[in-house]
């Protein structure tokens, strides 16, 4: 199977890869399915946005904590991608992530913006936020990702 990054930017490191994906306008299938994008990458930093709605919505009348939780992990993940060599790659290991209020379809546009804390050989460390255009935030996470060659 091919990758999203193998049809847009083949041979490139993983910035530049982030970066030819926000220029092209695609999305992954998740982006599609949760319609959320990536609109920001620099060296160590990713910033996702997408405006919760009924379609994430869980039984009880809010948005499911795995919206929250999937554009942290996103965010997490592509502040790591963004310093991978042209052959590496990543996998979450661990995910931690913290509510603080509910996101509802009312709650309007919100921000998932990631910092890497560290980039080993082996192993990256990043902490994501998820706020709304006001700056409350709404949910919070830090996350472990292997790196390994591919």
């Amino acid at each position: 199977m091919i990758s999203l990054f193998d049809e847009i930017a083949p041979g490139l490191s993983g910035l530049e890869q982030l970066r030819a994906m926000i220029a092209s306008g695609r999305r992954p299938g998740m982006g599609e399915s949760l319609d959320f994008t990536l609109v920001e990458a620099e060296e160590g930093r990713a910033v996702f946005e997408s405006v919760p709605g009924r379609h994430a919505y869980n039984p009880i009348g809010t948005v499911h904590g795995g919206y929250a939780a999937t554009l942290l992990d996103s965010a997490c993940g592509c502040a790591a991608h963004s310093r991978l060599t042209a052959t590496q790659g990543y996998t979450t290991l661990e995910l931690k992530v913290s509510f603080h209020r509910p996101i509802t379809a009312d709650t309007g546009p919100v921000r998932a913006e990631a910092t890497l804390i560290s980039f080993g050989r082996r192993a990256a460390f990043a902490q994501a936020a998820l706020t709304d255009a006001r700056g409350r935030v709404y949910a919070t996470a830090t996350s472990t990702l292997l790196i390994f060659e591919r």
